[in-house]
């Protein structure tokens, strides 16, 4: 006997049921971050859920769909604070302690996932605008005056009155998120070369919430 095809839309919101909606979402999260989309299975997330996996596609149709929107929950916590924060009136100092504090506090809730969003743009890199428009809430032509305008006047301010050696907008924020992101996309690798367990892990990112805004903020000083 033929199978019917389903539509090619998400389940009609009036007739999902919320609880199962997340608890699928959920259980898609811990599986896409642990092995990515490529290696997650439809059974597996089934099975984290302790739903059937008629359900699965039910709610999201295809692994894709449920893959763009675990990585929007999960993915959205990380960027748009930080957008806000970067082109707020704060001072240079307070935005980079704070831009700090959220990424390794965000990170360290979801260890697995610069790995994952890594991944996920290496192997589509065609969604990096998509992805982009994901975390900022913004089309990716408005994050340059948004974010790097507002952030360039206050760096060129300290450049003229000497207390900042020159540096550009762009290299100043990648350097920023670079060092909050990389203990988390090479955690084995650290974990294993420093001899941690997942507790000397999360010391060693309680310590660096200390000291990154610091050891950022004197490598720009003359």
């Amino acid at each position: 006997m033929p199978v019917k095809r389903r539509s090619a839309s998400p389940a009609p919101a009036a007739d999902r049921d919320l609880d199962t909606e997340s608890r699928i979402l959920d259980a898609a999260h811990t599986v896409f971050l642990l092995r990515g989309t490529a290696g997650a299975r439809m059974a597996d997330i089934a099975r984290e859920a302790g739903v059937n996996q008629a359900l699965l596609h039910y709610y999201f149709r295809s692994k894709e769909r449920l893959a763009e929107a675990v990585f929007g929950r999960a993915a959205v916590r990380l960027l748009p604070p930080v957008v806000g924060i970067l082109a707020s009136d704060l001072d240079l100092e307070t935005k980079v302690e704070r831009v700090v504090a959220h990424e390794l506090q965000q990170l360290a809730a979801t260890p697995h996932l610069p790995a994952y969003i890594l991944a996920e743009l290496n192997h589509h890199p065609e969604r990096s605008g998509q992805l982009m428009r994901t975390l900022t809430g913004l089309d990716p032509s408005r994050v340059r005056p948004d974010v790097f305008a507002a952030l360039g006047r206050q760096i060129d301010e300290r450049v003229r009155a000497g207390t900042m050696r020159p540096i550009g907008v762009e290299q100043f924020v990648v350097n920023l998120i670079a060092l909050c992101v990389f203990p988390f996309a090479a955690r084995p690798m650290l974990m294993t070369l420093a001899g941690w367990d997942a507790a000397g892990f999360s010391a060693f990112i309680e310590e660096r919430k200390r000291t990154l805004p610091a050891f950022f903020l004197n490598a720009l000083r003359p």
